[in-house]
């Protein structure tokens, strides 16, 4: 889905900037909202003095995404235990849910604040959390920390780098993804290594199996 950000942004004006971040940062319905391009243009149109106060931007927008992550984490605390209840629900199971727990208590702080940066993932990570009952104090630190890095470095970014963002823009969203998603990446190929390797050994003996069946 495309999207004017400039014309989004004159239209709505701060209160828009204001919903888009809080939305994005912690509903299910915005996930498809841009985030990091729109902090990054209204960073590049407050350096122009075009309609936006690089001032006002840096303390509207990480208030918006604390309060997102905020309201994100109390909808998955209330919401969660009714999904996962049993173990054979439609959309989850418990031991997801268990793992899910299992992997906040030992990342859940880098997650918050990397899931900042990662489209997609920086909505539904507060909601996790909540559900995988993470505790609340530890939460809410990282979540302050990671909202004021993300929403004032980012647009921070736009304003400084200006037209040259353009130029910067996608090795340093590459870069953040790629950092950001090690954490999951090296949980997950713990967590299930084993399995992965037992499938790649099952299907290197059939074709085996196959193989010499077929010389014969």
């Amino acid at each position: 889905m495309g999207f004017d950000l400039v014309q989004i942004i004159r239209t709505g004006g701060y209160l828009g900037l204001f919903a888009i971040v809080f939305a994005e940062s912690g509903l299910f319905f915005g996930f498809f909202l841009p985030g990091d391009s729109l902090l990054l243009t209204a960073g590049l149109l407050a350096s122009r003095h075009d309609t936006l106060d690089i001032r006002v931007l840096l303390l509207i927008l990480p208030v918006a995404a604390i309060l997102g992550d905020n309201v994100g984490y109390w909808f998955g605390k209330k919401a969660g235990p009714a999904l996962f209840t049993r173990d054979n629900s439609l959309l989850f199971r418990r031991k997801n849910l268990l793992a899910a727990r299992t992997f906040y208590e030992r990342h859940g702080g880098k997650t918050i604040m990397l899931a900042r940066f990662m489209p997609f993932i920086r909505t539904f990570a507060p909601i996790v959390a909540g559900a995988a009952e993470m505790h609340y104090q530890r939460f809410i630190a990282f979540n302050v920390l990671g909202g004021l890095i993300w929403a004032v470095g980012v647009t921070a970014a736009g304003y400084f780098l200006g037209t040259r963002i353009e130029k910067y823009f996608l090795p340093i969203v590459l870069a953040v993804i790629v950092v950001s998603a090690l954490p999951a990446l090296i949980h997950a190929w713990k967590e299930y290594r084993g399995e992965a390797i037992q499938f790649v050994r099952t299907r290197w003996q059939a074709w085996r199996r196959r193989s010499d069946d077929a010389d014969a």
